[in-house]
């Protein structure tokens, strides 16, 4: 089980998700940015538009999302 945070993946907090695969934890951040969306939240909001510009160049997303599963995957276990 590896743990990483909203921040560390583009968002606005230190909520942690848990998971044995990078998947797992990109599953649980879109649920989370879902519910943050839905609130309304500021922070998030932002947050969520520095991935839209990202998102607009599909190599920069894809250069960005690999070394997101790099990040995850250099990760120690958790004991979660």
């Amino acid at each position: 089980m590896k743990t990483m945070t909203c921040r560390q993946l583009g968002g606005a907090c230190d909520r942690e998700f848990h998971a044995e695969t990078f998947e797992g934890i990109a599953e649980q951040s879109k649920q989370h940015g879902i519910d943050m969306f839905q609130r309304q939240d500021a922070a998030h909001l932002d947050a969520m538009q520095t991935m839209r510009e990202l998102m607009k160049d599909p190599a920069k997303m894809g250069e960005w999302f690999e070394s997101k599963r790099r990040e995850f995957d250099a990760l120690p276990d958790s004991e979660d």
